[in-house]
Parts: structure tokens; C-alpha cells; sequence
């Protein structure tokens, strides 16, 4: 079960999973933690996609853009898009006569993913909960801290964004 669900303090909303079994939610904006039962909920559904939708139409609506929004595909037909365009990483490598296997050992070595260091990428996810203000600004300066080059925070806190693993808002980060 999934329900789209909003903070009183912040006015975010966000999915939030097992709202029934759940007995506390944390605002991934704002940090505040609510008893989920007192949450208000805008929608409910057992399929993620579709309180993925929903969510995405009712911050359309809040912004005014409810047109804007009906014009576009759905969530998952949006992606599936972007996943048919063109060719993927592995194929462009090898037609381009490069090893794919190789490229991937090398990432792994390059994220620290042979050693029990934590990866770059999670050194940004983590820089992303534990700085009080996650701008981009204060994320890849924490990150950087912590050895991952600035110019490599702010390319993995773009992926991130674009995947939907963190959301951006006004400037601030928040992991999703």
C-alpha cells in the first residue's frame, strides 16, 4: 500500500509506503516526524506507479500547471521512453570499441566498490541527510570533505535527481 501524504508544517508531500502498519513518518523536507495515522492522506493505492501519478498531479495543481500536466504521459510511459531512446551505455561502448566490462570494473574501482570504503555515490546520499541546509553548494562541500571532487558531488547529485532517488526543490535537496 502507498499513500501520497503531506506535511503540516512544510506543505511537502511525498509517498509514503505501508501507511497502515507504519506508527510515524518522517517529512524528507522539513524533518519532522508525524504519527501516521494523523497524516493527511491525498491518496491510496497499492500500485506505486499510481500514487507516483498522483503525487506528480497534485504538485501540478498546487503550481497552478494542471494543463501543463494533462498534456504529458504518464510516469511510467515517460520512462519507458527515455529507456527505448537511443542505445544504452553498453552498447555505445562496444560500438565505439571499448571493453564494457572494463569501464564497469573500472567504476566500481572508482565508487570504492572493492574495498569496504563507502562509494562516492553514497558519500552524496548520506552528505544529502547529514547537512543542516542541503544545497548543492553545502552537499558537494561536505562531500568534498570527504573525498569526493566537487565537480564528481555535483555530476552524482544530478543523477540522483534524475533517477527520483533525491528530489530538488527551491534550491534543496532531499532523498526520496
Amino acid at each position: 500500500m502507498y499513500a501520497v501524504v503531506g506535511c503540516n508544517e512544510c506543505a511537502a508531500m511525498w509517498l509514503l509506503t505501508d501507511p497502515r502498519t507504519s506508527d510515524s513518518a518522517r517529512c524528507p523536507r522539513c524533518g519532522k516526524t508525524h504519527r501516521t495515522a494523523k497524516l493527511k492522506r491525498f491518496f491510496e493505492s497499492e500500485d506505486r506507479d499510481a500514487a507516483r501519478e498522483a503525487r506528480a498531479a497534485l504538485l501540478a495543481k498546487k503550481r497552478d500547471e494542471s494543463a501543463a500536466f494533462a498534456e504529458i504521459d504518464h510516469v511510467s510511459e515517460l520512462e519507458r521512453a527515455v529507456d527505448e531512446a537511443g542505445i544504452d551505455d553498453r552498447e555505445y561502448l562496444e560500438s565505439s570499441g571499448i571493453d564494457a566490462d572494463a569501464v564497469d570494473e573500472a567504476g566500481a574501482r572508482a565508487e570504492g566498490g572493492g574495498s569496504g570504503s563507502r562509494s562516492r555515490t553514497e558519500i552524496v546520499r548520506d552528505a544529502v541527510a547529514a547537512v543542516d541546509d542541503p544545497t548543492e553548494a553545502n552537499v558537494v562541500a561536505h562531500a568534498s570533505e570527504r573525498g569526493v571532487p566537487a565537480e564528481t558531488a555535483r555530476e552524482i547529485l544530478t543523477r540522483l535527481a534524475r533517477r527520483g532517488e533525491l528530489s530538488e526543490s527551491g534550491g534543496r535537496y532531499r532523498a526520496l
